[in-house]
């Protein structure tokens, strides 16, 4: 895709962002819903629901048009970031036991002990977490909690890679050191 291409997907999404403009829409569907659906099976997904995937993301492309910022990646990188993420997701619900695998009637109730040392625990966890510098709080929150890679934070915060292995790196420290 040349320079001058990446100006036409910017502006016709701009296009879908401003005014939901559905011919637009149909330019960047028609280029970009075949695309994700090769990339989604080149990364192992069947024709199935590599097809189901690429729709998802072609309809996520279309409500989230207005979130899209040129200044921090490409119209296609955008687009194939969502399309990872959403195979992503379709991993983990994949993996997730059916029904028939999960345990039925009630569990043993944990021993007390052990739900008072876990509740402290985790009290000490919540402050020692609150007592980190934002900057690197903010990694470990995205990347812990919100189960990002590093790669996700630094395209989203827009900072190098090494900064936020960096930072994580810091805070998982301190926060061994406020645990011991």
């Amino acid at each position: 895709m040349t320079k001058q291409d990446g100006g036409k997907w910017i502006a016709l999404l701009e296009r879908v962002a401003e005014r939901q403009d559905a011919e637009a829409f149909a330019q960047v569907f028609d280029h970009f819903a075949p695309r994700v659906k090769a990339f989604l099976m080149k990364s192992g997904a069947d024709a199935t629901t590599a097809e189901e995937c690429a729709q998802d993301v072609m309809v996520t492309v279309w409500r989230k048009a207005p979130q899209f910022d040129a200044t921090r990646a490409s119209v296609a990188t955008w687009i194939y970031t969502i399309a990872r993420n959403r195979r992503i997701d379709m991993l983990r619900r994949d993996r997730r036991p059916e029904p028939e695998e999960l345990t039925w009637g009630p569990e043993a109730e944990p021993d007390q002990l052990d739900a008072l040392m876990l509740q402290q625990e985790s009290a000490r966890l919540v402050s020692a977490l609150a007592d980190l510098p934002e900057r690197q709080r903010l990694m470990i929150e995205r990347a812990y909690f919100g189960d990002q890679t590093h790669s996700e934070i630094a395209e989203e915060t827009g900072l190098p890679l090494g900064t936020i292995k960096s930072r994580i790196r810091l805070a998982l420290e301190r926060l061994r050191h406020s645990m011991s």
